[in-house]
């Protein structure tokens, strides 16, 4: 409640330009974040009475609903040095509302908040050193996609370049997977684990229902929602454009976020996975889902730095680097867990 209170906060600030209710929306902010600050820290606490295992080994990190909050928390910790440092509170209506949805999709989808056991190869000294770092990295990178999608949306301006046609579809498809999952729980109102909704109702009430009628109908609907998002997409950049928002900040933001979270990946995500790999399995690569997927965004990230730092690239080409980069996040996360077999599978419990 509180994120989705800054939201509508930021939004108003942005509005008025008033700077009592920009001050209001900082301070909303971080008592949410302090909140759930709190939240983790009690947590944490218990599962760490509960599982008698100490500190180390009951990291609150250990399922969906725990890596979300703590994805949430990430979020908003860089969010806050980000408006900190450049003194710009524009991001804020963009940011809070992704944190509150977030924490909605929780509810939304009856995710399980109880305290599990933990399964044997997570208990290990490097839960909390791999998957902390993991999710500092992802939000790093979530940062990075924001600012490199609005990049985009702000240096585009004509319809045939491939530049705008890369940002609209992307917007338009993140925005009809949105309404389409939205359709879904509304029609079906069920509260089941996100992988039996994804396999069991996702896009049951438009593309893959079982009337054709519906599905023609629902895929000419999407092609009219892209149309009408490169058709006006001139709209969303005068938007953004008063938001005090500039394209040098942009790329910069979207470099130095995936510079700070690149090496935090690297570290973490792979070379300390490995190693619990090898404790826990006996091999520091299987090539298993997971491991392949993390390999495919390293590699992506590898590639955006080489094109900056080393052929000099800046602006568009690396910016849609930046958003294709945080696809392969996002499939790493939750795609993984939910629709692949593994041996990380107990990540979408």
């Amino acid at each position: 409640m509180a994120y989705i209170t800054a939201m509508m906060t930021y939004i108003a600030y942005l509005a008025f330009k008033k700077s009592q209710v920009g001050i209001a929306a900082t301070t909303i902010t971080i008592t949410g974040f302090i909140a759930q600050t709190a939240a983790i820290i009690l947590r944490w606490s218990e599962f760490a009475e509960l599982s008698g295992m100490g500190f180390l080994r009951s990291a609150p990190m250990t399922n969906l609903y725990e890596s979300l909050v703590f994805f949430v928390w990430c979020l908003i910790a860089g969010y806050l040095i980000i408006e900190f440092k450049f003194k710009n509170r524009s991001f804020g209506a963009f940011i809070t509302p992704v944190a509150g949805l977030a924490l909605a999709f929780i509810d939304l989808t009856g995710i399980s908040k109880e305290i599990q056991p933990l399964v044997p190869a997570l208990k290990s000294n490097w839960l909390l050193a791999h998957v902390t770092m993991s999710f500092i990295a992802y939000a790093a990178f979530s940062m990075s996609f924001s600012t490199g999608l609005m990049y985009l949306i702000l240096s585009t301006g004509k319809r045939n370049e491939l530049s705008y046609i890369f940002w609209t579809l992307t917007f338009g498809i993140f925005f009809i997977v949105l309404a389409s999952m939205g359709l879904d729980l509304l029609t079906f109102k069920v509260m089941v684990k996100p992988d039996i909704f994804i396999k069991s109702y996702l896009f049951k009430t438009s593309f893959l229902n079982p009337s054709a009628v519906v599905k023609i109908l629902s895929w000419g609907l999407a092609f009219i929602t892209l149309f009408i998002v490169w058709r006006y997409g001139h709209v969303l950049r005068t938007v953004i454009e008063k938001f005090d928002l500039n394209a040098d900040m942009l790329d910069e933001i979207t470099y130095k976020s995936i510079a700070f979270g690149f090496p935090i990946f690297t570290l973490g995500g792979l070379v300390f996975g490995a190693i619990w790999a090898d404790q826990a399995w006996g091999v520091y690569w299987s090539w298993d889902p997971k491991e392949t997927w993390s390999l495919i965004t390293w590699f992506i990230y590898a590639f955006y730095l080489h094109g900056r730092m080393v052929r000099g690239w800046k602006g568009k080409k690396v910016a849609v680097v930046s958003v294709v980069g945080f696809m392969a996040v996002m499939f790493t996360y939750l795609g993984v867990n939910l629709l692949l077999s593994g041996l990380h599978s107990y990540g979408s419990q």
